[in-house]
């Protein structure tokens, strides 16, 4: 086990690359799904290489509700063995990473005479099923308490409403964590190399052949057992295995809007149990705004970097405004951004099904290739011992158990405050903060209107594998999740503060700056075009609180 909790690329790369021997177990994707198998190989013992063509959590595993939490909606329809197996896998998140989750109040309003006994009364089989790791009581509130506690609910017609329990964590800060423990546990993972094919003897795959995007230089990893854990692009995987095979997923997309704290003051979350696409919807708050999604949307591509729709989120504004007393205008938005759902709809196609949970399905190829797709953030540790269990028996790799459920992640304290300055780093806080401390320049905001300092810029790019201002602004901090005009503005600032601690020169700053300025335009509704960086806010390295 490695003990310095660093991510730090060119060793790893090297690592990687020399290596001759056959690695245990080679993971491709570097989302959830991906990483927890990382973790859960590494803790094992088996010797174990990540690979992310692009970012950590740069899909999906970046652009949930951010919630950790059972399913009302399994609840609903039926699936009680779903929900139970959430439920459990909730408490345990919350547990072993609690510098990134937190329990959050919930309150259902309640329109019809029927809604009350009926949410009511589901929500106490939730608080059941949780059993001894509940989060709290559900309970029915008068009109007048979720008033309270809701103040910019509407009230027209409001009947009283549902409080109750889940879990809520930063996403990709979660997943930067997987990243720092699986190599703690001494396993390797690398950001920015991609896999362009896999290598087969008699017929069964026996590694991989990798790109590192950086250098351009190739190299192959050889491996026991491979594992496919790409999320919406695990179908190009299987093709490289099987040219021919089927498609295994159908993808959806959800969009999210990010709006000020003023349209949901307080602590507690709204959640509207069904819309008008058969959605939940949620107004949750976070990182002092509001999140509010989200959509289901089917499509025919898949992109790295998907793009809302105009009626996703014409949808989320005229549903919000239905329930909030202070309509939501394309303007109030600060970010909206996209996910896409890697939604399981082929049958066999030829490959052992081991369909361990209707949330989440494993393939096993003819060649051994594994598949792990579908399911969720909350139960991404128990997908990971599910397709660690299996990729043992395809790599004939020696039986030892899973080691996850107690195994505290990266970042993990015994006495978190959620107050303290850093703490969504946990157990790094204080070293963050000694960075940042370090000058009065890396004490500054990046931008006024984010609470990120330039001390963090540069954290994130020593020890936290940051190569590029979007993995800094959108990944390492989330701030182009909370104002992406304000990240735009603030990219020029970053990518010269990156520059100084990759070693690139001005021009690599100026083209990084530019890149992430057309992707921030994604993230603002109102605004597709291009946006100029010193209209929205006068470079100034020196901004204070």
């Amino acid at each position: 086990m490695r003990h310095a909790p660093f991510l730090q690329r060119d060793a790893l790369l090297s690592e990687a690359t020399s290596r001759s021997a056959p690695w245990d177990v080679v993971v491709i994707g570097g989302g959830a799904t991906g990483l927890g198998a990382a973790v859960d190989a590494a803790a094992r013992g088996y010797e174990t290489l990540l690979l992310e063509q692009s970012d950590f959590g740069k899909g999906t595993s970046s652009r949930s509700t951010k919630l950790v939490h059972g399913g009302v909606r399994y609840l609903r329809q039926g699936d009680v063995s779903l929900v139970y197996e959430a439920l459990h896998e909730r408490g345990l998140l919350l547990q072993n990473a609690p510098h990134v989750t937190r329990n959050m109040e919930f309150i259902i309003p309640c329109y019809r005479w029927w809604e009350k006994p009926f949410y009511g009364a589901g929500l106490k089989l939730y608080d059941r099923m949780a059993g001894d790791q509940a989060l709290g009581g559900s309970s029915i509130l008068s009109r007048r308490r979720v008033c309270e506690c809701l103040p910019t609910l509407r009230g027209e017609g409001l009947r009283g409403g549902i409080r109750y329990h889940d879990g809520q964590f930063d996403d990709a800060r979660l997943a930067v964590n997987l990243a720092q423990t699986a190599v703690e546990q001494g396993g390797v993972v690398l950001n920015y190399a991609r896999v362009d094919a896999v290598r087969k003897e008699a017929g069964r795959i026996t590694g991989v052949v990798a790109t590192d995007l950086e250098s351009g230089s190739v190299w192959e990893a050889p491996a026991r057992v491979v594992v496919n854990a790409t999320g919406v692009f695990a179908d190009a995987v299987r093709r490289m295995d099987r040219p021919e095979a089927e498609p295994l997923l159908r993808p959806s997309q959800g969009i999210h809007i990010v709006v000020d704290r003023s349209f949901l003051p307080g602590e507690v979350a709204l959640m509207v149990p069904r819309t008008d696409d058969g959605r939940v919807l949620f107004a949750v708050p976070w990182h002092d705004r509001v999140i509010i999604g989200t959509t289901d949307t089917p499509l025919d591509g898949i992109s790295l970097e998907p793009r809302a729709l105009d009626h996703e989120i014409e949808f989320l504004l005229s549903h919000a405004g239905r329930y909030l007393n202070r309509p939501v205008a394309p303007r109030d938005v600060m970010s909206v951004f996209a996910g896409l759902r890697p939604l399981v709809s082929a049958e066999g196609d030829g490959e052992d099904t081991a369909s361990i949970s209707r949330d989440h399905v494993l393939r096993i190829s003819r060649s051994g290739l594994i598949t792990i797709t579908g399911g969720k953030w909350t139960t991404y540790r128990r997908m990971a011992e599910d397709t660690v269990d299996r990729a043992a028996e395809v790599g004939g790799l020696d039986v030892r158990p899973c080691t996850t459920k107690g195994l505290h992640l990266h970042g993990w304290t015994a006495d978190h405050d959620p107050a303290a300055p850093f703490a969504v780093y946990g157990s790094d806080a204080k070293d963050v903060g000694r960075v940042v401390e370090s000058t009065e320049a890396n004490a500054a905001r990046i931008h006024p209107r984010l609470p990120v300092r330039r001390g963090e810029v540069r954290w994130a790019a020593r020890v936290e594998m940051a190569r590029t201002v979007d993995d800094v602004l959108s990944r390492r901090t989330r701030a182009l999740l909370l104002d992406a005009r304000a990240s735009a503005a603030a990219s020029e600032s970053v990518a010269s503060l990156l520059a100084e601690e990759l070693g690139k020169d001005a021009l690599w700053a100026a083209e990084e700056a530019g890149r992430f300025r057309e992707l921030a335009a994604v993230y603002i509704p109102e605004q597709p075009a291009l946006i100029d960086v010193h209209q929205e806010h006068p470079r100034d390295e020196s901004v204070e609180d």
